[in-house]
């Protein structure tokens, strides 16, 4: 198990490692996070005071081959993090459509809305329906 030093005592612990991609750090690992970066956000560069709500933040995303573990982890405002995982979140969805398309897996498109152009039939003034093409 890989081992870290401890900011506080300067002694060797065992590296948090998630049980999960959704397991959270415990407590005494955000402090560690906190105090390894200095208090600094991790995203925008400031300095995180006493009362600012944080979050423990992926440096190398899940989705992009980073693991939940601590040496991955570092401090992120709260509001900035939502920026980051929202554009990360654009650019994962991307690459899924593309990786989709590419092994063939993308899925059909679904069946035009009843009576709009792009059906093959329309409805009549007097509430006959008929094919398109029939006219």
């Amino acid at each position: 198990m890989p081992m870290i030093s401890d900011p506080l005592g300067g002694r060797s612990l065992p590296e948090w490692i998630g049980k999960t991609p959704d397991s959270q750090p415990p407590d005494r690992v955000r402090d560690r996070i906190f105090i390894r970066a200095g208090g600094i956000c991790h995203i925008s560069g400031i300095k995180i005071r006493p009362g600012m709500k944080w979050q423990a933040e992926h440096i190398k995303p899940l989705s992009m081959g980073g693991e939940n573990r601590e040496s991955n982890l570092a401090p992120a405002l709260t509001e900035a993090h939502k920026v980051k995982t929202k554009e990360e979140a654009a650019a994962r969805s991307k690459a899924d459509r593309i990786r989709r398309k590419m092994n063939g897996t993308e899925r059909r498109k679904t069946s035009p809305m009843p009576g709009s152009k792009s059906s093959k039939f329309k409805r009549r003034m007097n509430g006959e329906v008929v094919r398109r093409d029939a006219e």
